[in-house]
């Protein structure tokens, strides 16, 4: 499947992984043998990307070397710069040439989801913009009332588990959600998902039922790293 562009994310501080931060970004951050970010490139390229826009802002210049035009892995490679945190979708604005469906991620993503499938699920659909999502479960370890207005014990449960759906940070948006979002302001994707509901566009979630991790936590980035080293050739066939 031939995916025109990408725009990849990787412009954050990444504050809960300080200090390594400080001196690396956390798209450079050792995942077994590389870099998380080239693990994702290698995949986008694989999957059928022809260009990839990497947003830059905290030590940006380090992964600007790192990557270079992206001849190393088959795929153009450019970059668009923050000159102030922009938030989780704010820098997209800034990028240039979004003409058609594109696909959007962060850049601290360990996944084995088949980017190139994702894209074409998007363009079989009216929606504007499609966001791909995991199950996960909370397990409370208490028992739980449940109340009426008065006050009164209507229901109990015991150690209760609550189902719901995580954003994984990956989605393909049409270029008219680009006019939700603006330019050189700060601006959270929670934010244009509320102004993308108030202003009655239509937002597809595909389900995936696969691995998924980021490695904004030191304990995610452990587990992650445990994971592709067990499972490299999952991530990269």
């Amino acid at each position: 499947m031939r995916i025109p562009r990408v725009v990849v994310q990787a412009g954050g501080l990444g504050s809960r992984l300080r200090p390594y931060t400080q001196v690396l970004p956390k798209p450079l951050m050792p995942v077994g043998d590389m870099p998380i970010l080239e693990i994702v490139v290698r995949q986008l390229a694989s999957a059928g990307a022809e260009r990839i826009t990497i947003t830059l802002g905290h030590l940006g210049s380090l992964i600007e070397s790192f990557f270079g035009d992206g001849a190393k892995w088959g795929v153009r490679i450019d970059y668009c710069w923050e000159d102030k945190p922009l938030g989780t979708i704010g820098a997209v604005a800034q990028v240039a040439d979004l003409n058609g469906p594109f696909l959007v991620m962060n850049g601290d993503i360990l996944t084995d989801m088949d980017y190139g499938e994702f894209y074409r699920a998007h363009l079989e659909t009216d929606a504007d913009v499609t966001i791909s999502v995991c199950r996960r479960t909370v397990e409370v370890t208490l028992g739980v009332l449940d109340l009426d207005e008065s006050q009164r014990v209507v229901g109990f449960r015991e150690k209760p588990s609550f189902d719901y759906y995580a954003s994984m940070g990956i989605y393909v948006l049409t270029p008219q959600v680009l006019e939700f979002i603006p330019k050189r302001r700060y601006y959270g994707f929670d934010m244009l998902m509320g102004d993308l509901l108030a202003g009655k566009a239509k937002a597809q979630a595909r389900i995936y039922d696969g691995i998924w991790l980021d490695i904004g936590r030191p304990e995610d980035h452990e587990q992650a790293t445990a994971l592709f080293v067990e499972n490299r050739e999952r991530f990269l066939p």
